[in-house]
């Protein structure tokens, strides 16, 4: 039964301490033998959001189904609530309609990057797409890149710090392909996918390779054209959890990397 429907063993393990399994309405153990046929429910008691809710905020909504919602979160908005930020998240906004579901972020996105940001409705939900995401980043990095390429280079914490991350061989193995869109004297506008998912992965990449993105603060330098790091989660497919059927979300281009490439009539995204 967990193979057919992925159930992970953390939302099993739920139903079998906290809920219940039943079989055509009778409860049953997880060791019980199960036929083809058999009608098998799963119950988990339910949590509630433990973000304040926030009316005020106005996130859009780019998908969602009984198990999942997408957002197309906008830059300066935090996914979590912290010490700084804690009425102005992405957790608040989700609280002012889901108020009596707990906010599972599966793809967290840092605080200035925009775009894709999925959020499971039910634990089965984040359970079923969790490692089964496919996304696609477009940024705007320094300088030219021509020709399309690979960045395959360990990412570990830098020493001295707990925010920063660096190439270093002791580290956790990262891969990124690239692909430039299109260029101007300044930016390259490069489609960025990658394979793992480190910690600032593709910022720490691009600046791995000598080309960071444009208003990177923390890998390469402030900048007059853009307020934050020019990056943004432009598309993702992950599979819906009722149907298993693939779904492919997309993400427009904000206005502020657009901006940096004004000259450009016929940007692709």
């Amino acid at each position: 039964m967990r193979r057919d429907k992925q159930v992970s063993r953390r939302f099993l393990a739920k139903c079998k301490y906290h809920g219940s399994i039943t079989r055509d309405g009778r409860q049953i153990r997880t060791i019980d033998t199960v036929y083809p046929g058999d009608v098998i429910t799963l119950s988990c008691p339910s949590a509630k959001c433990t973000a304040l809710p926030n009316t005020s905020l106005r996130v859009p909504v780019l998908y969602r189904s009984e198990h999942i919602i997408v957002y197309n979160k906008p830059p300066f908005m935090p996914c979590h609530q912290s010490y700084t930020h804690y009425t102005d998240t992405l957790a608040n906004a989700f609280a002012s309609e889901f108020p009596d579901i707990p906010f599972r972020c599966v793809t967290r996105l840092d605080r200035n990057t925009s775009g894709v940001c999925i959020v499971a409705l039910t634990a089965y939900g984040a359970g079923f797409i969790q490692k089964k995401i496919k996304k696609q980043y477009i940024a705007a990095a320094k300088g030219k890149i021509i020709n399309d390429g690979t960045i395959d280079a360990p990412i570990a914490r830098k020493d001295g710090t707990i925010m920063l991350r660096c190439v270093n061989d002791s580290g956790k193995s990262a891969v990124t392909h690239y692909i430039p869109i299109c260029l101007n004297d300044k930016y390259t506008l490069v489609k960025l996918v990658p394979e793992t998912g480190r910690t600032h992965q593709l910022r720490v990449h691009m600046a791995y390779i000598g080309h960071p993105l444009a208003g990177d603060d923390l890998y390469g330098t402030i900048s007059d054209d853009i307020s934050r790091h020019a990056l943004h989660c432009y598309s993702a497919e992950f599979p819906e959890p009722e149907s298993g059927k693939m779904i492919t979300v997309n993400a427009p281009l904000p206005e502020d990397i657009k901006a940096l490439f004004s000259d450009k009539n016929d940007l692709l995204v």
